[in-house]
């Protein structure tokens, strides 16, 4: 599925497994865990499949349950 040029520095992108990844979805964030991900060998960027991305999608409207629920520190900087 990979081993294409990343569109925005002509790097290779290729398929790293990640432990984690968190996704910002308009009704808040989505945690997946050991996610195949499509990373550029030379600037880094991300590309994620869609089935990846519909997976988010369904978390974050309550058409699939999450595993768990984690809290996450927040911290004021002011």
């Amino acid at each position: 599925m990979y081993g294409y040029k990343c569109e925005y520095c002509n790097g290779v992108v290729r398929e790293k497994l990640l432990k984690r990844e968190v996704f910002k979805h308009r009704t808040g964030f989505v945690m997946l865990e050991n996610v195949p991900v499509g990373v550029c060998d030379k600037c880094g960027y991300r590309y994620y499949h869609s089935t990846i991305l519909q997976k988010v999608e369904d978390i974050a409207n309550g058409k699939q349950l999450p595993e768990r629920t984690e809290i996450i520190p927040v911290a004021n900087l002011r």
